[in-house]
């Protein structure tokens, strides 16, 4: 059985080989500092980790961090990576749950119950 690809949108990357940042400008109207907060964490991330790293929304607005590295990657920190995952997450849990509230609200549509929120 072939397994249907989900799509994804990339909301913003970082990859340590070619030392490059990426932020899909489909986002620009995000405010600076929380670009500026994605872009610290993805670069540091790398620096620290190594490989690539992107933060990409799936179809129900979740937000994912994603890693690849190269095979003959040999410094790749693999117990890091998940380890720094883990702490991003709960060191910056009020910064991606608001930007997956932003993405389901302003791309997918949905209408926010002011009773989920409380």
């Amino acid at each position: 059985m072939i397994e249907e690809k989900q799509k994804r949108i990339v909301l913003c990357g970082a990859n340590s080989y070619e030392q490059k940042y990426y932020f899909n400008e489909q986002f620009s109207n995000l405010p600076e500092n929380i670009r500026q907060e994605l872009q610290i964490m993805c670069v540091l991330y790398t620096e620290d980790v190594g490989g690539i790293l992107t933060l990409e929304f799936e179809e129900d607005g979740t937000l994912e961090f994603l890693v690849t590295a190269e095979e003959t990657d040999y410094l790749f920190d693999e117990i890091g990576s998940v380890l720094k995952i883990k702490q991003y997450q709960m060191e910056k849990r009020d910064l991606l749950e608001a930007l997956e509230m932003y993405y389901r609200v302003f791309y997918l549509g949905e209408e926010i119950d002011e009773e989920e929120e409380s």
